[in-house]
């Protein structure tokens, strides 16, 4: 007796098949009618924008230009005579403050807290968006027998931090009324 060939295995029973035809079916109509839509790119209201006030090789410019260029609509330029409006930034400043120690005065928390403050206006001096403060506060245990790591660690959440801040900024650009 011979062995059945492997196309009678791979096979699928028809009635099954046409189950999976009718649950794809209905599960992309179900998708559809819910209102269910990627995500599209932030579009800005506006096409070249001047980024000052930062400080120099500020982290936060740097990550905030590679997102607006990022955009596709909108274009960071150097100087403001080539730019529709300028984004000033205010303030940018990282803290970190001792809130829980041990009875032998050894720390055991530390408040981290990102505060960029910033405003916009037309290249004729119109405000678009006045100044506007973003604050960021994070807690982290802390340990002085792991200080490196705790270091690194630190750094690691002003980066999340700082990440949060430039899309919150990008948000109420894209939201800015046109120039």
């Amino acid at each position: 007796m011979t062995a059945p060939s492997n196309a009678t295995y791979s096979m699928v029973n028809p009635g099954r098949r046409g189950c999976l035809r009718l649950a794809s079916g209905l599960l992309i109509a179900s998708l559809t009618g819910c209102g269910f839509e990627l995500r599209r790119p932030t579009t800005m209201p506006f096409r070249t924008v001047q980024l000052s006030g930062f400080r120099p090789n500020s982290p936060l410019e740097i990550e905030l230009r590679r997102d607006i260029n990022a955009t596709g609509s909108t274009l960071v330029v150097d100087s403001a005579a080539q730019a529709e409006v300028i984004f000033e930034a205010l303030s940018d400043r990282r803290e970190h403050s001792v809130v829980g120690s041990s009875a032998a005065g050894q720390v055991r928390n530390l408040n981290l807290r990102l505060l960029f403050k910033f405003r916009m206006r037309t290249a004729a001096g119109r405000e678009l968006i006045p100044a506007t403060e973003l604050l960021l506060a994070r807690d982290m245990s802390y340990t002085e027998t792991a200080a490196l790591a705790k270091e690194q660690e630190e750094e690691a959440i002003f980066r999340a931090m700082q990440s949060d801040i430039v899309m919150q900024v990008i948000r109420r650009l894209s939201a800015s009324p046109a120039p």
